[in-house]
């Protein structure tokens, strides 16, 4: 068994007690320290508050009639010596089942669901790749007991090789400053959004994921006993940074298939809420369908969330050709009733925000019949509520806010039966997009032959379609917008958001970022004219900036791992010991070195011991770690004010 940080400290404590809290075989007495700290008996608080670590985690301040006063949060702390069995670092209440629960109670007692799985309570540690994943002894953290060392897996990164790619510099010119351009970043996606999210929680309107699908032939290889476990883990680790880095009427699209479209529906229910689920799209990938299994496999999903459903923006897709009814000072425009139609699943029971009035002036019709509309009253004015069908009190499709900021495009008329109707002005002819797709231009194959043409021969599997991305992006963002994509494989969001006059962030910590997804960039700035380029007039133009997560452990775990010899391994763990790697703080390298049980192991078992024993939480330089000297040499000039621009400048 190997304790977090929390729990050797707190047994170190424990241990001054003598044998009031270990029996004599050295076992700690887990129920007399639930006991004692159910007592609050004063000289175990006392000394347990007295330390650093445990006070800084465990305790926080509120404030009571203009008093400060500190509180121990008692039930986590208790809760960590409630785990009765542990797998290496991978401490979790939910060991055992899988299962649908609400506040830990079975779903036929309660109406609120919410998705328990194994390890749902840990950040999962290893990276992306089927190497870290299938060493990786130790991939889970748990968010109590070790949140010092998820505190440190995800403070902010230093940044190295910033190169910004233009149509003058296709070749790329080292930069030392960053002015929130398009940036596409070489890393760890967990890590590295956590290093974006001061600079841009709540400023991204579209995030756009193809995670891998959990098939077993995805790069997504973990034990079986753990897999659908891990993959729900990974996926949720990331789905909440996302949500922080969302606008408030910003969009969601997560892509899966079979094998874990159903969990991963609940799982965003519960981090995006229920209210926030816009719909599912079924895209046709492969008309003939994937042959495994007895049915053919020839569709995938999209599951599509907002941020906030009261102020949520998407978009209807444009239809050329049509005439319109009406005309303003801004042209010609078409009306939809803004109530929700569908009263069975939206009205006032569910959705009470959604119902309140409009004032309506009766008085100032025009040709048209269209009445002034406000959302507050004024004199004279009519109070216009959504019509109650079947006995259901009919909602808005728009908040208050929404309506408020949009009482220009909105008008009232009289129907038929005398009652008064709220409508919005829709200047362009468009239709809401369906929730089945079935273009031969968004089939798998289109985007492979798509990404051949372009480098000349088979580079990559499976790559999105730029058509499928263009249709994304337009029903969810408005030109210069800012897209998320951080599963960023070859780059077919960020081309796409280029010619679509959107900005772009994308994240890849594989290696073919160099030699595929910024090659097609640099391609697309030059004007290739493939994919959707001719659907836009694509011409070429635009820019982006390149930058790496500074390797510490992650450079050590990939020679450790890519190493075909003990020699090679060898001098692997001599150049990590003599460049100060950071291995666990309980294990020494040097002595396991020595140990005749560890020479005579196999080299596998050898590797895989040293990735057990190579600090995760240490993968990346810190930013914080900048101020040091030693650091410092390892960066260029360039390096160093690029990081301080990026950072603000702010103190390390």
């Amino acid at each position: 068994m190997i304790d977090s940080k929390i729990m050797e400290t707190t047994k170190s404590i424990l241990k001054d007690f003598g044998n009031t809290y270990f029996s004599d075989k050295g076992t700690l007495k887990r129920n007399k320290v639930i006991e004692d700290l159910d007592a609050y008996t004063p000289m175990l608080m006392k000394a347990l508050l007295a330390n650093q670590l445990i006070h800084d985690t465990y305790t926080e301040s509120i404030v009571i009639d203009d008093n400060s006063v500190e509180i121990f949060k008692l039930n986590q702390f208790i809760e960590m010596f409630t785990y009765k069995e542990y797998w290496q670092d991978s401490y979790t209440k939910f060991e055992n089942k899988i299962g649908l629960t609400a506040g830990s109670k079975f779903i036929d007692e309660t109406a609120d669901v919410v998705l328990d799985f194994p390890f749902k309570d840990t950040v999962l540690k290893a990276g992306m790749t089927k190497e870290d994943q299938k060493d990786a002894d130790e991939p889970f953290l748990h968010e109590t007991i070790a949140k010092t060392e998820i505190d440190e897996l995800l403070e902010p990164k230093i940044f190295v090789n910033a190169t910004k790619y233009d149509q003058e510099h296709l070749d790329g010119e080292t930069v030392d400053g960053f002015n929130d351009e398009n940036l596409i970043i070489k890393g760890n996606n967990l890590i590295a959004l956590h290093s974006l999210k001061e600079l841009y929680a709540g400023k991204v309107k579209f995030i756009y994921l193809d995670p891998p699908y959990n098939t077993g032939n995805d790069g997504f290889n973990y034990n079986d006993k753990f897999n659908h476990s891990s993959w729900l883990t990974f996926i949720t680790n990331r789905l909440v940074i996302a949500k922080e880095l969302l606008k408030r009427d910003g969009v969601i699209v997560v892509q899966a298939d079979d094998n874990e479209q159903a969990y991963l529906k609940i799982l965003m229910d519960e981090i995006f809420g229920v209210e926030n689920f816009q719909g599912t799209i079924i895209n046709i990938v492969k008309t003939e369908g994937r042959r495994y299994g007895n049915i053919a496999k020839s569709h995938e999903y999209g599951l599509v969330y907002s941020a906030d459903f009261e102020h949520v923006n998407m978009y209807e897709m444009e239809i050329t050709g049509k005439k319109f009814q009406y005309k303003d000072k801004n042209g010609g425009f078409d009306i939809k009733d803004i109530r929700n139609q569908n009263t069975a699943a939206f009205n006032s029971s569910n959705r009470p925000n959604l119902r309140y009035p409009f004032y309506v002036d009766e008085d100032t019709k025009n040709e048209y019949g269209f009445m002034k509309v406000s959302t507050e009253p004024f004199e004279k004015s009519t109070e216009v509520w959504a019509t109650t069908v079947e006995g259901r009190e009919s909602v808005w499709r728009w908040g208050k806010s929404k309506a408020r900021e949009n009482l220009e495009v909105l008008v009232a008329r009289k129907s038929g039966d005398g009652t008064i109707r709220i409508y919005q002005k829709k200047y362009s002819s468009t239709t809401m997009p369906k929730s089945f797709w079935n273009e031969t231009a968004f089939l798998s194959i289109t985007g492979t032959h798509e990404l051949d043409k372009m480098f000349s021969g088979k580079i990559f599997s499976f790559p999105k379609p730029e058509g499928y991305l263009k249709r994304m992006i337009e029903i969810s963002s408005k030109p210069n917008d800012l897209v998320l994509d951080f599963f960023m494989g070859s780059a077919t969001t960020q081309a796409v958001a280029m010619k679509m006059n959107r900005r772009f962030i994308g994240i890849e910590q594989l290696d073919y970022i160099k030699t595929v997804s910024v090659e097609r960039l640099k391609k697309v700035i030059a004007g290739e004219q493939g994919g959707i380029s001719k659907d836009v007039n694509w011409q070429g133009g635009g820019s982006f900036v390149y930058a790496e997560l500074m390797e510490k452990n992650q450079g050590y775990l990939k020679d450790v791992q890519q190493a075909e010899t003990t020699k090679q391994l060898e001098d692997v763990v001599n150049r990590m010991i003599e460049g100060g790697a950071d291995f666990d703080f309980r294990v020494d390298v040097e002595k396991v070195l020595q140990d005749p049980e560890y020479q005579a192991m196999a080299l596998d078992d050898k590797k895989q011991l040293m990735v057990k024993v190579i600090d995760k939480n240490q993968l990346y330089y810190a930013y914080s770690e900048m101020e040091d000297r030693d650091v410092q040499d390892l960066m260029s000039e360039s390096d160093i004010a690029f990081n301080k621009s990026f950072y603000g400048e702010r103190d390390l």
